[in-house]
């Protein structure tokens, strides 16, 4: 690792939900800012510290820990009464948040219009829905790149807030009357309550891109925390079934305002298997009581929303795409315990589509829904992992099996994470991921 990879991406290297909360609170001690740099309140990482179960939406990972600034970048669309929750929350919890979190002037926000317009779109859309989390997301998106979005720095400016709001409103009410039965976004009663409780995240904004800059020139570690998962980019993932912001590494500078040279290392998140929630393609879904199975072991159910996820084998041609997308150093491994009751274990290693293999990740969602899968079977290790903090301490086959991972994926593994909690935790090579393993 070189001296500038003490600022850090991580980044899912699945459809989301592989256990990014946990890992960055395992490494927020070592840094002194971790940033949020897209996404919205949809996005749910799941943190037991001290016995405590924490899930967060918009409050950066690493507001857990009391000496860590917790920063929403302006690439994060912000809903201020999730905020205001989340936050109220954390103190009842006993996390004395104060001034550590910091938010971007230039985040756009969500409006309850946004939320309306999500649900009567997925109504519309029948059974092509995409599965959103309905918390309106994607449209508070669509009005950013329309330049029609509200910001937070609009909530400096009351009257011109207002304004700017009535605008939009109205234009609102034209598009719904047009698209869909109904107004569902007609009434601006809940303008006042709206901007009262939005106002309370004014002490907070700040020029993330200038803090943040400033910050690492005094020689601050910062930490890039992800949501979703590379295959939810809404470049690069398999579109459309796929979030609306930029949740590959990329997403880090246009996201915080900090430029690509002064990040130097970016760490993929995968489980030891592999989990999408919502519709579109899955080459490696397990289906039937396996599946079934699979899920209850490893609690699979979203963290915001409840919902089932649907579970497959570890994708290796799925993985060694958002290795090279990310251009990952490392790699961090996540539930393998669920797999320790396993007599055998298959893994994807190659997608084969009109009696041809594929050479690479396809972009056509209905080749990806087609591929068939060629798989290999490694023999499970039939023992405990649970909890295990040293690599010497692993069952053989366990460590076959991360070898294999490795070795398809073309990129070593960092950490094994054995548990929920902080320390069930196992680091490779310490001495070559010092500037991530050492405490700072």
């Amino acid at each position: 690792m070189t001296e500038e990879s003490t600022n850090v991406v991580v980044v899912g290297l699945q459809w989301g939900d592989e256990g990014k909360g946990k890992v960055v609170d395992a490494l927020s001690e070592r840094f002194d800012i971790v940033v949020r740099y897209q996404g919205g309140a949809n996005a749910g990482h799941t943190v037991i510290a001290n016995g405590k179960k924490f899930i967060l939406q918009l409050v950066p990972t690493g507001i857990l820990w009391k000496d860590t600034v917790g920063v929403i970048g302006p690439g994060v669309v912000v809903n201020p009464e999730a905020l205001t929750r989340e936050l109220e929350a954390l103190e009842a919890a006993g996390i004395k948040v104060g001034n550590r979190l910091l938010v971007s002037d230039r985040a756009h926000l969500i409006m309850p219009y946004h939320r309306s317009h999500e649900v009567a779109a997925e109504q519309v859309r029948g059974g092509a829905r995409i599965g959103t989390t309905a918390k309106g997301i994607g449209p508070t998106y669509e009005d950013k790149s329309a330049r029609r979005g509200l910001r937070a720095c609009d909530l400096r400016n009351p009257e011109a807030f207002l304004r700017k709001c009535k605008e939009v409103l109205a234009e609102k009410d034209r598009i719904a009357s047009a698209l869909f039965e109904g107004t569902p976004f007609g009434g601006d009663e809940w303008i006042g309550q709206y901007l009262e409780t939005a106002r309370q995240l004014i002490p907070r904004l700040v020029d993330v891109s200038e803090y943040l800059n400033t910050e690492m020139d005094r020689g601050k570690r910062v930490l890039f925390e992800g949501a979703q998962g590379t295959l939810l980019d809404i470049d690069h993932g398999t579109y459309p079934y796929v979030t609306s912001s930029s949740a590959t590494a990329g997403g880090a500078s246009t996201g915080t305002g900090v430029g690509p040279t002064r990040i130097g290392a970016v760490l993929g998140v995968s489980k030891a298997y592999t989990t999408r929630v919502g519709s579109g393609p899955f080459p490696t879904e397990i289906h039937g009581r396996e599946g079934e199975e699979l899920r209850t072991r490893g609690s699979e159910f979203g963290a915001v929303t409840g919902r089932p996820r649907r579970c497959g084998w570890f994708d290796v041609p799925a993985a060694r795409y958002g290795a090279r997308l990310n251009n990952l150093n490392a790699m961090i491994i996540t539930k393998l315990d669920i797999l320790d009751t396993l007599e055998e274990i298959p893994v994807g290693v190659e997608y084969e589509y009109e009696g041809r293999k594929l050479t690479s990740f396809p972009a056509d969602i209905d080749i990806l829904s087609q591929v068939k899968v060629h798989y290999r079977t490694l023999p499970g290790w039939k023992q405990p992992t649970y909890g295990l903090q040293d690599f010497s301490e692993l069952p053989q086959k366990a460590k076959d099996y991360l070898r294999f991972l490795s070795d398809q994926v073309g990129v070593e593994i960092a950490m094994i994470s054995t548990g929920p909690e902080r320390g069930q935790a196992i680091w490779r090579d310490e001495s070559r991921f010092a500037n991530l393993s050492a405490s700072r």
